[in-house]
């Protein structure tokens, strides 16, 4: 997996992307806990470890564990292999990239998917690990108690005797020195030789050493907090903690706060200051077992109950727990000294480097969230002034031009004198949503139900009420004074602003306008004059009567927009309903000249700090500039503040990895090694729904983790698939395959490179190339048969319609040899015969051409009717029934001068359509039995029967004549007449049956039977 090794190198190189924020308390910081009691492990967490990939190694009394920040994965090592206890005592990675663990039953390392164990130590319980500045690897021993170093591929251990049963901590000073706590007592190892400092009367144990910001060297006692001075072990006293305390873990991050870690909680020594983070915080457990900071600076700490972690907020909150009087802050003032006012329920505070003073705070019996002793015995530090002369609850505050501070109370309206407050008179019913200087030495107050109230020095209030306004209800909820025209702009509870000067409104702004939906928040001036509302429906702006309004789909998460300032680079920030936005002037510049333009932002929602607003109280400011360029706002449960020019980054792209494939439910592969080449799994046949499970090792804010994968040889493109870690496909194709996956980190910086996966699906025989090229062969094969078989056909087809159209030429053949031919032939007799006659007897010569001449119009007559049998055909227009009807009939006018002959026909049936090449051939047949009923049989009567049934057609020619030959009914040729087989042939042809019954001197009856599905057509 490229990239990921150049990555390791680099984080190993640089621990940390930035360190916390020591100015800020613990409870400032954002807190995240997995509790065992929840599944998260399977035990207590000992100890805490990174290694160079990005995933953190979790030591427990149940084994190892591999946590992405989402998920921890219990980790087991290739097969074959084992660790020498799943009971894990110590975690250490080396600066070369290797894991180190000790158990209760000997040490290992790990590295490149390789395990190693060291028979020296086997069976022993190893202890503390250590890398000192030469890189050696340093750990402790029990029963005997001793000090060991890895020493090329064997451990050497030192000391049996000397430290009695145990060795407990190890430490390296910044001088260089090899400390080791053990049960007989404080050693320094090295260099040198060993040197004894021996514990004081009643200390059994130190579990963790290390050096205070002065280079004194602090003890983690069963008796407290000690320190070693001028070679004696001594107490070590924190200031504001009160009680005995049960150290257990020292640790120091890289911002060079101390933490501590108890059995009664965290404590954070940072500043000069001290605070703690308990139960009562919301921590996994109180007894804290190990403490360790990642290389993007969030600080860990495993306890008895599960695994915490603490990392900076882009916007850190100040609330009760940092001294305010209570969490559930009205309004937000600065001042010109740099001191912000809160007004809270429970009296107002002035926030200053860190400390609160509480003004009018209430009776201790009374305080609402007020901060107290802490568990861990740590006192408040806070100033409170009971005889400022404000009383009452302070709710909305304000500014004159003076720069005084005004205070709204449910008491009255008090401005500060000074260092005390004096009270103005006010006839109000102190319920004032805004107080604001108008520029010119006067105050403007709104009241929700007086209405708009001027106070000038020396005067009487003057009040407005609101129906002035057009307003029904409660009034206005924001003002901002026009310093530079004297006049007061004013947003209203139910919608729209107006502008108040001198005793009128001279400008008025409704939604029809232009203007955001619902309630006006707040308005503003821009550092260019323009007007800005804060509204319901967006935020927007006016200038020279123009007003557009910017909202979600312009770019804002939502539309709800409760406030906006100007920060002093030029950026607008915005509170929505749905986080705090961040966004350059020049991109509102640009949306100006482009109303439909996508304006890019910077999103700050619960994950960085943002709280929201809750419950509106409908007093302000809620935003407000320190004169340090901070932005202090209220919350839900305090005031936020966020330094724009000091936003956390993570600077570091996050590793990728693939971590496993499973296929219809069956985990294929692992890569629980760790290897940065991982083999090429191969899959089996005929995979349905193949499931890649990946991760990205950003453990700042996983969830705000952003991935994006191709899978090669099927996607086409990159799919966005948002925090998702799992890609899914159905029905892939046999084939080889690369999976490509990438990930963005919380602050947006992405690891390009990433990582990708190969691995191939095996092919079912079917699948395979030989099968294709088998299938293609058949395939050719079966067409070359069809095509032999349609030749075949062919051929067949040709030769039937040959044998047709010979049988019927030798039809042709035999009526004209029976009929014209033998004719002609006698005529040519006669013909001579008359010749002969001529010269001798000329009237016998006479009489016979005349004769002759009969004869010869008898043969034209019987060609025509060969000629006539030729051209025939019943695809004429008036079917069967109608032309059999017309040849019979044409047959007895020919036969007429022989003599008187009775022709009948008699249909039976609905007479119907035949298929055409069936109706032809019916035809001839009929035609050629009653031809040959006409011309042979010397018939009196010859009839035609025809009946159409629905199973099938029957056709039937009789006569009265003299018969046939019993040879030629035999259906042998007789004299060269072929008639009768001819009939037969082309009734089996379509599929029929010709049926002949005769007797001599009784007549011949011939009858044609065809199935109805063959004879008739389709409709």
């Amino acid at each position: 997996m490229p990239g990921i090794l150049a990555l390791g190198m680099l984080l190993t190189c640089c621990p940390c992307a930035s360190a916390l924020d020591p100015s800020v308390d613990i409870s400032q910081y954002a807190h995240t806990a997995w509790k065992v009691r929840d599944g998260f492990t399977q035990g207590s967490i000992f100890c805490i470890a990174q290694t160079p990939d990005g995933y953190l190694w979790l030591g427990t009394e149940s084994g190892l564990y591999r946590f992405d920040g989402m998920r921890a994965l219990s980790w087991q090592p290739p097969a074959g292999l084992q660790l020498p206890s799943n009971y894990i005592t110590a975690l250490l990675v080396a600066r070369d990239g290797t894991l180190w663990i000790t158990t209760n039953k000997g040490l290992a390392s790990w590295k490149d998917g390789k395990l190693t164990q060291y028979p020296e130590v086997a069976g022993s319980t190893a202890g503390p690990l250590l890398e000192d500045r030469d890189g050696t690897i340093w750990f402790g021993l029990q029963s005997p108690g001793r000090i060991c170093a890895i020493q090329g591929p064997r451990a050497r251990c030192y000391g049996e005797g000397t430290f009695g049963p145990s060795v407990v901590a190890l430490y390296e000073d910044l001088k260089g020195n090899l400390w080791a706590s053990a049960t007989t007592g404080l050693w320094r190892w090295k260099p040198g030789s060993p040197k004894q400092y021996a514990f004081p009367r009643g200390l059994v144990e130190v579990n963790s050493l290390i050096e205070s910001d002065d280079s004194t060297l602090l003890l983690a006692s069963d008796k407290g907090l000690k320190q070693l001075v001028d070679g004696k072990i001594q107490n070590y006293a924190l200031p504001r903690v009160t009680g005995t305390l049960r150290p257990i873990r020292f640790f120091r991050s890289s911002d060079g706060s101390l933490w501590v870690g108890t059995t009664e909680g965290l404590l954070h020594l940072h500043n000069r200051r001290i605070d703690a983070f308990g139960g009562a915080d919301g921590v996994s457990n109180d007894f804290d077992t190990s403490i360790f900071e990642d290389h993007e600076g969030n600080v860990w700490v495993g306890t008895l109950g599960g695994l915490d972690r603490f990392r900076e907020y882009a916007v850190p909150n100040i609330s009760s727990s940092q001294g305010l009087s209570a969490n559930d802050a009205y309004s937000v003032q600065s001042t010109q000294d740099g001191a912000i006012w809160i007004g809270t329920s429970n009296g107002l505070n002035r926030w200053q480097n860190a400390h609160a003073t509480v003004y009018a705070r209430q009776s201790a019996s009374t305080q609402s969230g007020s901060r107290g002793e802490h568990e861990l015995g740590i006192g408040s530090a806070v100033t409170t002034i009971a005889n400022s002369g404000l009383t009452g609850t302070p709710r909305s505050l304000g500014q004159d031009d003076q720069a005084r501070l005004w205070v709204s109370t449910s008491d009255g309206v008090f401005y500060l004198d000074g260092a005390h407050f004096a009270r103005r008179a006010f006839q109000g019913r102190n319920t004032i949503p805004g107080i604001a200087g108008d520029g010119h030495g006067s105050v403007w107050i709104g009241d929700v139900f007086l209405g708009l109230s001027h106070l000038t020095p020396g005067n009487p209030a003057q009040s407005i009420p609101w129906s002035q306004f057009g307003q029904k209800n409660f009034g206005a909820q924001a003002f901002l004074p026009d310093r530079s025209e004297g006049g007061l702009w004013l947003g209203f509870v139910d919608g729209g602003i107006a502008y108040f000067k001198d005793g009128h409104v001279r400008a008025f702004y409704m939604p029809a306008d232009g203007l955001g939906k619902g309630r006006v928040d707040d308005l503003r001036f821009g550092s260019r004059g323009t007007l800005w509302a804060a509204t319901e429906g967006g935020l927007s702006r006016i200038r020279d009567n123009h007003i557009i309004t910017l909202a979600g789909k312009n770019g804002l998460p939502c539309d709800t927009v409760h406030w906006s300032i100007e920060d002093d680079d030029h950026f607008v920030w915005i509170y929505t309903s749905c986080g705090l936005v961040r966004t350059a002037e020049s991109e509102l510049d640009a949306w100006v000249n482009d109303p439909k333009r996508t304006v890019q932002t910077t999103v700050f929602d619960a994950f960085d700090g943002v709280n929201n607003l809750g419950e509106y109280g409908g007093y302000g400011p809620h935003v407000t500039k320190s004169p340090d360029g901070k932005i202090w706002f209220v919350t839900y449960d305090g005031v936020s503040v966020i330094d724009p020019r000091h936003l956390p980054f993570n600077r570091i792209p996050p590793p990728v990895h693939v971590e496993q494939i499973t296929a219809d439910r069956k985990t294929y592969w692992q890569n629980s090694s760790g290897d940065a080449s991982p083999s090429q799994p191969r899959l089996p046949p005929l995979v349905r729904d193949l499931t890649i499970d990946y991760t990205a090792l950003s453990l700042v804010v996983p969830e705000k983790v952003l991935f994006r994968y191709k899978l090669e040889g099927r996607d086409r493109d990159w799919q966005d698939v948002g925090n998702r870690r799992q890609a899914f496909y159905n029905d892939l194709p046999p084939g080889n395959y690369r999976f490509r996956v990438t990930a963005c980190n919380n602050s947006g910086v992405w690891n390009d490179a990433g990582t990708f996966l190969d691995f191939s699906i095996a092919p079912t025989y079917y699948q395979t190339n030989w099968f294709r090229l088998s299938c293609v062969v058949a395939f050719m094969a079966m067409l070359w048969g069809l095509y032999r078989l349609r030749l075949r056909q062919m051929a067949q087809q040709f030769n039937v319609r040959m044998e047709e159209r010979l049988g019927e030429r030798m039809r042709i053949a035999r009526d004209l040899h029976d009929t014209l031919l033998q004719s002609f032939h006698a005529v040519m007799l006669r013909f001579h015969a008359a010749t002969f006659l001529l010269p001798d007897r000329p009237e016998d010569a006479r009489r016979t051409l005349e004769d002759v001449l009969g004869q010869a119009e008898q043969a034209v007559r019987e060609g025509r009717d060969a000629v006539q049998g030729l051209r025939d055909s019943t695809t004429a227009a008036e079917g069967l029934t109608e032309g059999m009807r017309t040849l019979g009939e044409s047959l007895v006018a020919d036969h007429a001068a022989h003599g008187s002959l009775d022709f009948g026909m008699n249909v039976e049936g609905s007479p119907r359509t035949l298929a055409p090449l069936v109706q032809d051939d019916v035809y001839r047949i009929a035609g050629e039995a009653l031809r040959n009923a006409f011309r042979h049989a010397h018939a009196r009567r010859i009839e035609i029967e025809i009946r159409y049934d629905e199973r099938e057609l029957r056709l039937r020619v009789r006569d009265d004549g003299k018969g046939i030959d019993g040879a030629a009914f035999d259906g042998a040729q007789l004299g060269g007449h072929w008639g009768l087989t001819g009939m037969r042939e082309r009734a089996k042809l379509i599929g029929g049956t010709l049926d002949v019954w005769s007797e001599h001197d009784s007549g011949t009856e011939v009858e044609l039977r065809i199935p109805g599905k063959i004879a008739y057509a389709r409709r």
